[in-house]
C-alpha cells in the first residue's frame, strides 16, 4: 500500500468536501477502508509542510494529494477524483 498525504485546512470548503467523499468512500468500498492517509493542516502544521517543500515537493492549491510522494491531484476535486486518489494508494 502506497502512503496518502492530504495536504489541506479547515475552513477551505474544497477541502472538507474531498473529506467527505474520502470518508463516504471508504465507508462504501472496504478496499479503500485499509488506505490510511496523513492528513496534514497547513495552517497548523507549517513545519510539516516546510519540510515537504525542501524534500522538492510544491503545490498551490488545497486540497493536494500525494501519493507515494507524487502529486496525485491539487485543488478542487470531485468525488471521482478522490476515489482514483485513494484506488491508486492501493496498486
Amino acid at each position: 500500500m502506497k502512503p496518502v498525504k492530504l495536504f489541506h485546512f479547515e475552513s477551505c470548503p474544497y477541502c472538507r468536501d474531498a473529506k467527505k467523499w474520502m470518508k463516504e468512500l471508504q465507508e462504501e468500498y472496504p478496499e479503500l477502508a485499509k488506505v490510511e492517509v496523513e492528513m496534514i493542516d497547513e495552517k497548523l502544521q507549517p513545519e510539516v509542510v516546510d519540510a515537504f517543500i525542501k524534500e522538492g515537493h510544491s503545490y498551490y492549491y488545497v486540497p493536494t494529494f500525494y501519493v507515494d510522494g507524487v502529486k496525485a491531484h491539487e485543488g478542487a476535486a470531485s468525488k471521482d477524483i478522490v476515489e482514483k486518489v485513494l484506488r491508486s494508494a492501493l496498486d
